[in-house]
């Protein structure tokens, strides 16, 4: 424990030296900076400097740089007339610098030595939520949280959450099933940082967690859906403060249910009953006002992201080894997604009694409206029309042995409906098919204008498009269509799908397993995109998604994006 009297004494002792001889007022030379400062860490996000006061000077300014670099930038104005500073919003676990500079009448002083000083560790204290949380609140960095039970941020409340921190959903048969819903009206402001992302978890030990540990992270916003009120979200409305949380009858496509960035969530998805599963980002009726970006799901045993209609825009997502589908899209979503990663390599066993994998697991499975509610069935409006480029989204392949079910194995299960804009991506490794373009429905939405497959890169897969099912040579109920590969420069290489990649293992991998999306130099991906949108695709791309010359989720040429923040772990 920092211990502030000492503190306070050595740098009684540290000025006195610097000082000796001026006496109390001396001025000294017109430059005079601060001098004997000293800091320390106050909690894994904030630190406090003081330094000794110089004489006739009105104020001080305080500057900070990261690490060992010389860039210092000003964190205080030339305000501070007392001699201590706390420095908030900072890394966990992060190195800092500080000089602190005089402001005389006749002129500002030269900076002072720089004071280093290094935050604590995120997660080194414990908390338990165990209530609602309905006034606005903040969870911080060095305060590991764990959730007990379906914990409900309502009446209008925030919550604030500081870059590194960990949030566990309690496994215990008491709470097994503990989750975090953000209700209609109220926020969740969630900003990790690449060195420090927000983690959702198992509370059970590294080695022993499970899908279904736990629930996940539920968004509830007063977006349109397409299907007519009330209806009420999967997974809800069970057990104790479960209440069904009603996400029909909104009509705000641009409402805020607040920012998501650098944000993982692990071995969620919980079914509260059977066939009602929760996913691990579940995002119901979001509206665009909402950020999010930079996201991971990992060993989730349901979804790992599904939208239920509204109009939220995403970038930067990953999902590695999803229970069910890694991208799920219905009910009117018209939000756009671009920079999508999607591996998967086996099924992990959930946890016991917390539900079932999927008999359909697929990559992206799109619908438009299904089931009761929907006025005009696969016809109602408003329309399922995502647009969905820069998608890498691979499968188990043959290589290891996996087999998915008969249902499952489809890298985009397109039905029911859906529209949507289908660029700039790959998919490979998918047993069944590539896609499965399927429903008059469906077909209807590309002869519209509003359906349209392009500039995609195939590898590995079972078919390119599913073949459609003849039952004593009549086609069945279910029909299958078809995209022209020419025209739509939809392309499949010879090679593995391996080789469109820097770094992707063609066995399974092992925790803490790193994958490099990149294309390499010359590889297929580097080129083939579409660089231009135009017509609907532009109108709906708006200014948000971007053409590219290449394909998949990654720019031979740019960042990394994914590396540091998101992570590879089984159990």
């Amino acid at each position: 424990m920092l211990n502030w009297r000492s503190l306070s004494a050595g740098l009684l002792v540290a000025t006195s030296a610097a000082l000796s001889g001026c006496g109390k007022d001396s001025t000294g030379p017109i430059d005079l900076p601060p001098v004997g400062g000293v800091a320390a860490a106050v909690s894994a996000t904030s630190n406090r400097i003081i330094w000794g006061r110089v004489s006739n000077a009105t104020s001080y300014v305080v500057q900070r740089a990261i690490g060992s670099s010389t860039t210092f930038a000003t964190v205080s104005g030339a305000n501070l007339t007392d001699t201590t500073f706390v420095d908030t919003g900072l890394e966990p676990s992060a190195t800092y610098g500080y000089r602190v500079q005089a402001i005389r009448a006749s002129g500002p002083s030269q900076y002072s030595a720089i004071i280093s000083v290094t935050t604590r560790p995120a997660g080194t204290a414990s908390s338990t939520i165990s209530a609602n949380i309905t006034t606005s609140r903040t969870l911080f960095a060095d305060t590991t949280y764990t959730l007990q039970g379906f914990i409900q941020v309502a009446n209008g409340a925030t919550l604030t959450i500081q870059p590194g921190t960990k949030i566990v959903g309690d496994a215990t048969p008491a709470f097994v099933g503990s989750s975090l819903f953000i209700t209609r009206g109220a926020k969740i402001d969630a900003q990790g940082t690449a060195a420090n992302p927000i983690v959702f978890t198992s509370a059970r030990a590294a080695g022993s967690r499970q899908p279904g540990d736990w629930g996940g992270l539920i968004i509830i916003g007063n977006g349109i859906i397409n299907r007519a009120a009330p209806i009420t979200l999967e997974g809800t409305g069970t057990g104790v403060n479960n209440p069904a949380q009603v996400y029909s009858g909104g009509d705000q496509n641009a409402d805020n249910s607040g920012i998501l960035r650098y944000v993982r969530v692990e071995f969620a998805g919980y079914a509260t009953a059977p066939d009602a599963e929760l996913n691990t980002f579940t995002i119901a009726a979001v509206g665009s006002g909402t950020q999010m970006q930079y996201l991971q799901a990992m060993a989730g045993l349901d979804d790992s992201f599904e939208w239920f209609g509204g109009a939220v825009d995403g970038k930067n997502l990953v999902s590695y080894e999803s229970g069910d589908d890694h991208f799920d899209i219905s009910e009117g979503y018209v939000g756009r997604l671009q920079f999508l990663i999607a591996l998967q390599t086996r099924i992990i066993p959930p946890r016991s009694a917390a539900g079932s994998p999927s008999s359909d697991p697929q990559g992206i499975e799109n619908d438009g409206c299904n089931g009761a509610g929907c006025p005009t069935g696969q016809n109602s409006t408003p329309l399922t029309i995502p647009v969905m480029s820069n998608f890498t989204i691979i499968g188990v392949g043959t290589a290891n042995g996996v087999t998915l079910p008969a249902a499952g194995g489809r890298g985009a299960m397109l039905r029911r409906g859906t529209g949507g804009f289908y660029v700039n991506g790959i998919i490979a490794r998918w047993p069944q098919s590539a896609i499965s373009f399927r429903d008059t429905t469906t077909f209807i939405r590309q002869t519209e204008g509003n359906f349209a497959l392009s500039n995609i890169l195939f590898a590995e897969n079972g078919a390119l498009f599913d073949p459609q099912i003849l039952s004593g040579g009549v086609p069945t109920s279910v029909r299958q269509y078809t995209a022209d590969t020419t025209a739509n420069r939809l392309s499949t290489v010879a090679g593995t799908a391996s080789a469109l990649f820097t770094n992707l293992p063609t066995g399974l991998p092992a925790n803490g397993a790193t994958f490099d999306w990149s294309p390499p130099t010359g590889g297929a991906a580097t080129t083939g995109g579409l660089t231009t949108f135009t017509g609907q695709l532009l109108t709906r791309a708006g200014s948000f998604v971007a053409p590219t010359a290449y394909r998949g989720a990654a720019d031979p040429a740019g960042a990394k994006w994914w590396n540091g923040w998101t992570t590879y772990i089984v159990n």
